[in-house]
């Protein structure tokens, strides 16, 4: 009764034609049924097609939605653009509205809250570009810092760093706009938060803001201080950029001092010699602190291994010490005697302390016998091309070295510290050159521990005494 099924051919029907619809196949009988047959079949095939192409639109909606990551990227940058000139565009406007008088004390205070956390955030910054180029060259940073497998990469490092970038800046803006407009009680609320705020962040116990790092970090900072095992490389090297952020402990130590005997926005600014003025006793104590924890490491270091160079480090720390207490003298002695005796002897000190520490860094901290190699990266790169092989880099980074280690001691002295802006730009400055000290001492340690690593398997390829009584066997007499 029915004959075999045969598909319909192409040029039916123009919906059979389109992309897809679906294979039909039909009966020859049923083709030569009614036009009324025909003209169900064709709406049902209609029908079909439309459901399909429904679906189909359906599914490459939540594609068509998402945004480029190029496109969200500059959205980002806008938005941080957008609000940093805003923060400036308040935080001027607040400072114009004080009085010529007092808009310079105004200033200060703001500066000793915020300029320890800027400059820390500075420092996160330089970090993050430090571990891009380890990455994209051949140093094993993880490895030699010891670092587990949850490490933070570059791209992490610049994320902190860039909230870091929006809070400091938004709570100083608070900070000056509340204060200017008469709402002193909240003003002086915003620098206090913040410091809860980060001290929460650091020793917060749960697995969220990067718990193994952070604890990497508190641990480390532990041994720091207290010295009472063999000292590692990570040890160190944090102590070292410790000492070039010695005047943002100093700072911290008088905003800490300042919120808890409630004097943030009062008139204890004008005040010099109050318990947490510009004299105290606590501000060389505190600037001094990196250096003798440096100087207690190189001692343990000396302990372990008998290596004299770590007592010659320990010295170049030392003479550290004579610099900040000298300077701080002037504001406890008469001025005639600092004039005529303790001054040469702070410049004196000054000086020492400035060569020596500039010979260690060439000589012992890093190794300029051969070209760099820090800035070979494995892809071609413009910034590969501009630093590697370039004499001009060395030229540069001794010649900065060994200004920014005698403008350093500008920062140390305390009776030169009057002007913020000027110290502020200062201790920005030795961030950056210690910025540029890490590139040369971590490759130095890397290369030292290649070296290493090729002594072991040389000694592990030398034959042993049995093996060389085996093969003598095997001689002629």
């Amino acid at each position: 009764m029915f004959g075999n099924p045969v598909a319909v051919p192409a040029n039916s029907s123009p919906h059979l034609r389109k992309s897809g619809s679906r294979p039909v196949v039909s009966d020859l009988e049923y083709l030569s049924g009614t036009e009324t047959g025909n003209g169900v079949d064709e709406t049902l095939l209609h029908s079909m097609e439309v459901d399909d192409l429904k679906s189909t639109i359906l599914t490459m909606n939540p594609v068509a939605i998402v945004p480029s990551p190029i496109l969200l990227w500059r959205f980002k940058v806008f938005l941080f653009i957008f609000w940093g000139l805003f923060c400036c565009k308040i935080g001027w406007d607040s400072v114009m509205r004080m009085s010529a008088d007092l808009r310079d004390l105004f200033l200060y205070e703001a500066f000793l809250y915020y300029n320890p956390l800027l400059l820390v955030t500075m420092m996160v910054w330089l970090w993050g570009i430090n571990l891009w180029v380890f990455s994209q060259s051949n140093v094993n940073y993880a490895k030699i810092f010891e670092l587990d497998q949850n490490h933070l990469t570059h791209r992490e490092i610049w994320k902190c760093a860039t909230w870091m970038t929006i809070v400091v800046p938004t709570s100083m803006t608070a900070y000056l706009y509340l204060y200017s407009h008469g709402e002193v009680s909240l003003a002086a609320s915003q620098p206090v938060l913040l410091y809860v705020a980060v001290a929460m962040i650091l020793i917060f116990p749960f697995e969220i803001f990067f718990l193994s790092s952070r604890f990497f970090l508190l641990r480390t900072l532990w041994r720091i201080v207290f010295p009472l095992q063999a000292i590692t490389f990570a040890d160190f090297f944090l102590a070292d950029i410790l000492t070039s952020m010695s005047k943002v402990f100093s700072d911290l130590e008088r905003s800490v001092c300042r919120m808890i005997h409630r004097q943030v926005a009062t008139i204890a600014w004008f005040e010099a010699d109050s318990v947490c003025g510009s004299h105290s006793v606590a501000i060389p104590v505190v600037l001094v602190l990196p250096y003798l924890f440096r100087l207690f490491q190189c001692l343990r270091q000396y302990k372990d291994t008998g290596e004299k160079p770590t007592l010659l480090n320990a010295l170049k720390y030392s003479t550290a010490v004579p610099v900040i207490f000298l300077s701080a003298l002037k504001y406890h002695v008469f001025p005639d005697k600092w004039t005529s005796f303790y001054r040469p002897l702070w410049l004196l000190s000054s000086v020492l302390n400035s060569s020596y520490s500039f010979y260690w860094d060439v000589k012992r901290d890093w190794d300029l016998s051969t070209f760099t190699r820090i800035f070979k990266f494995n892809r071609p790169h413009f910034f590969s091309h501009l630093f590697y092989g370039q004499k001009w880099v060395y030229v540069w980074v001794l010649g900065s070295n060994l200004i920014l280690r005698c403008t350093w001691t500008y920062k140390l002295s305390a009776h030169l510290r009057h002007n913020y802006l000027t110290v502020f730009t200062i201790t920005a400055l030795e961030i950056f050159r210690r910025f540029q000290w890490i590139f040369f001492r971590v490759e130095n340690e890397w290369n030292k521990m290649n070296s290493k690593s090729n002594i072991q398997i040389t000694m592990s390829n030398l034959p042993t005494e049995e093996d060389k009584l085996l093969n003598s066997s095997n001689h002629n007499v």
